[in-house]
C-alpha cells in the first residue's frame, strides 16, 4: 500500500473538489481533516477499514490516520484541515485541553461523526456558507470564513462529546482525561488495560485509580472499557462490511459467542440483528 504523507503550511486550509475517481494512494496527515460529502456515494477507507459514504456525511481524519476513497458516484468533497496550533490559538488553557482531548477521542470512531440529528442541517448550512465566502471573496470574507471554521469545529466537538462518559463535563480535570485517552489509545492491547499496568504508566496508585475514575465519570473502569469497546463494535457494524469474526479478532474478544453474549446483554440484540435493523432504518429517504 502506497502512503503519501501531507503537511499543512498554515493554521487551517479549505479545499473543494469534485472527483470521479480518487487517487489510488492512501494519505496520512500530521493534522486534523474534516471531510464533508456534498454529493455522491462510495466507500471511505481509513486505517484498513471500509465505510459506505453518502451526501451529508462528515468524517474526521485524525493525525496519523491513513485514508482514501473509492468513489461509486461522482462526489463533491469539502475538506477543512487544521492542526493543533490552530486550536491552541485560543487563550483559554482549559478549553484548549478539552478540545484537544475531544478531537483526539475520535481516533477510534471512523464513519460519519454527526450523531446529533439537529446538527446535520446546521453543518450543511455552514459548509454551504463557507464555500460561498471562498467563491465570492467579498469584504471581510477571511474573518467570516474563520468564524465559520471555528463554529464547525465546535459542532464536531459536540458530536464527539455525546459519546463520552455521561459525567464528563467541560471543566473535567485533566487527570481523568489522561486516563480516558490512555484507555482509548490502548483499547486494542488488553494487557495495557490491566489496572497495575495503567497505574504504572499513568503514575497513579492502584487504590486511588478506581475510586477517582468512578467519582469523575459515574462508571467503573471496567464498565467504561466494556462500553467503549461495544461502541467501537457498533461503529464497525454500522459503517463497515467487516464480518463478525473480524471484529472479534480486532477487538480481542474471546470468540463470536463471547461478543454475542456481551452485545445482547448491553444492547438487547445480537450484533448481526443490530446491523440488519440499522441498515434498514438508515436506507436513503429515511429520516
Amino acid at each position: 500500500m502506497s502512503v503519501q504523507t501531507r503537511v499543512l503550511y498554515q493554521p487551517f486550509e479549505i479545499e473543494y473538489r469534485e472527483l470521479v475517481t480518487f487517487s489510488s494512494k492512501y494519505y496520512r496527515n500530521n493534522y486534523f481533516t474534516l471531510i464533508y460529502i456534498l454529493d455522491g456515494t462510495g466507500i471511505q477507507l481509513v486505517n484498513n477499514h471500509r465505510f459506505n459514504y453518502r451526501k451529508g456525511n462528515l468524517f474526521l481524519i485524525t493525525p496519523q490516520d491513513t485514508f482514501s476513497f473509492d468513489i461509486s458516484i461522482p462526489t463533491k468533497f469539502f475538506f477543512l484541515s487544521f492542526d493543533a496550533s490552530y486550536i491552541k490559538l485560543n487563550k483559554d488553557h482549559d478549553w484548549v485541553e478539552r478540545m484537544d482531548f475531544i478531537l483526539n477521542n475520535a481516533s477510534h470512531r471512523p464513519g460519519c461523526i454527526l450523531k446529533n440529528r439537529v446538527d446535520k442541517p446546521l453543518i450543511a448550512s455552514l459548509v454551504e456558507n463557507i464555500v460561498q465566502e471562498q467563491n465570492n471573496q467579498q469584504l471581510y470574507h477571511s474573518k467570516i470564513t474563520e468564524t465559520i471554521v471555528q463554529t464547525i469545529i465546535l459542532v464536531v466537538a459536540r458530536n464527539i462529546a455525546l459519546k463520552l462518559p455521561k459525567n464528563i463535563k467541560e471543566n473535567t480535570g485533566e487527570a481523568v482525561l489522561d486516563i480516558l485517552h490512555y484507555i482509548q489509545e490502548n483499547i486494542f492491547t488488553p494487557d495495557r488495560l490491566k489496572v497495575g499496568e495503567m497505574c504504572s504508566n499513568l503514575g497513579i496508585s492502584v487504590s486511588y485509580l478506581g475510586k477517582y475514575f468512578k467519582k469523575q465519570t459515574g462508571e467503573t473502569l471496567q464498565q467504561y472499557i466494556i462500553n467503549y469497546k461495544l461502541r467501537l463494535v457498533e461503529m464497525r457494524l454500522l459503517h463497515s462490511d467487516m464480518r463478525i469474526n473480524e471484529i472479534v479478532f480486532e477487538l480481542n474478544y474471546t470468540d463470536e459467542s463471547h461478543l454475542n453474549r456481551l452485545f445482547k446483554k448491553y444492547k438487547g440484540i445480537n450484533p448481526s440483528e443490530f446491523r440488519r435493523v440499522q441498515s434498514v432504518a438508515n436506507q436513503p429517504g429515511k429520516i
